[in-house]
């Protein structure tokens, strides 16, 4: 019997989906090549998250993944632009390149957000 009634396994298909409600497809791995090699696959370049007590998985966790940002210990609803200081919202982009016409360096480079926590999560 599940721990929880409502949960059903996840399939091949639940993976790289965007659910738009609080629903989660979890997979197990068993070392951080496979979570990265997981994520390298199925993740949108826009947030990753590690949940680790090593400092060493997590600075590679940081420093391999390609994504807006990257949060170690902290959840992914963090990565908002009022949370992270830039004001509300106007736009969503998860390209690296959104600037259009001519472009100067600033618009030529991009940011990638990391986040460090002990567990905390966003109401």
């Amino acid at each position: 019997m599940a721990l929880v009634p409502e949960a059903k396994a996840a399939n091949e298909d639940d993976f790289g989906q965007e659910f738009l409600a609080k629903i989660l497809a979890i997979r197990v791995v068993s070392d951080l090549d496979q979570a990265i090699e997981h994520i390298e696959r199925y993740g949108s370049n826009h947030t990753e998250a590690i949940v680790t007590n090593s400092y060493a998985n997590a600075q590679r966790f940081v420093r391999e993944l390609d994504a807006s940002c990257v949060l170690v210990n902290a959840s992914t609803r963090f990565n908002d632009g009022g949370q992270l200081g830039l004001g509300a919202e106007i736009g969503i982009s998860t390209s690296k390149l959104h600037a259009y016409g001519p472009m100067g360096l600033e618009s030529l480079t991009s940011e990638k957000w990391v986040v460090f926590g002990d567990g905390q999560v966003r109401g």
